[in-house]
């Protein structure tokens, strides 16, 4: 549940189109809901700004569709990562979307979008992993524009876009191989750079360790560095900066 929702909720007692008790029963799950497996807290918007999310790997398909429908219910919306087709379908939920990208799934979201998030990819291999940060981006309200194979084998493509990068307010890099292009980017603009290490790679590529290595041992300053494929949190804290502008 979020802001909006409980001020309906407490707007409709005060104007007496809502009981005490019927209010009581709208709110009874917050902070929490025990549904056994999981408890999907649904104070988490309130406190933090940012949702509780579906990590859908290792969960069965039943465990992530009645969470999805618990935070459902709470919200009108829910986002899922490392998800499935297969998932999608079980929902039965309309108005969801199933992102093939990414492999998300969401529904709802923020309608406005604000500020402005660039996301930059050195090769379409990493692609997955941008558009997972572009979605969750996107769902928490940011407007946000992705540009693809600008990787340091061929800098013309990324001089092409310096236009963009001046407008971004945060920038995402996601690379693989030798995780190279944040510190190029990093050398061509002052604004907050968020590095995703993929684990596009041959062997020596040690599934995103080389990149995740040289990102955090870049001589650019004020690059933050993620984990390994977690498009998902730098879509957060991409999100969280654009918005204090």
């Amino acid at each position: 549940m979020n802001d909006d929702a409980i001020k309906k909720v407490l707007s409709a007692v005060r104007k007496g189109r809502l009981s005490v008790a019927e209010a009581l029963n709208d709110l009874k799950h917050l902070p929490y809901e025990d549904i056994s497996f999981a408890k999907v807290d649904h104070h988490r918007r309130l406190r933090l700004g940012i949702p509780e999310v579906i990590y859908a790997a290792g969960k069965s398909v039943d465990q992530v569709v009645e969470i999805a429908r618990s935070l459902h219910r709470g919200s009108g919306g829910f986002l899922i990562t490392r998800a499935t087709e297969d998932i999608h379908r079980s929902l039965g939920i309309r108005g969801s979307v199933f992102h093939p990208a990414s492999g998300m799934i969401s529904m709802g979201g923020e309608r406005k979008k604000t500020g402005n998030v660039l996301i930059l990819t050195a090769g379409t291999s990493d692609i997955s992993v941008a558009d997972e940060a572009a979605v969750t981006a996107s769902y928490l309200g940011s407007r946000v524009r992705s540009v693809h194979d600008v990787g340091v084998a061929g800098l013309h493509r990324l001089m092409d876009n310096a236009g963009h990068m001046n407008k971004a307010r945060v920038i995402i890099v996601a690379a693989g191989m030798e995780g190279a292009l944040p510190s190029v980017v990093g050398g061509m603009t002052g604004k907050p750079i968020i590095a995703v290490p993929t684990s596009a790679g041959y062997g020596a590529s040690l599934g995103g360790l080389t990149a995740l290595f040289a990102m955090l041992n870049s001589c650019v300053p004020g690059i933050a560095v993620m984990n390994i494929d977690n498009g998902f949190g730098a879509g957060c804290i991409a999100h969280r900066i654009n918005i204090l502008s």
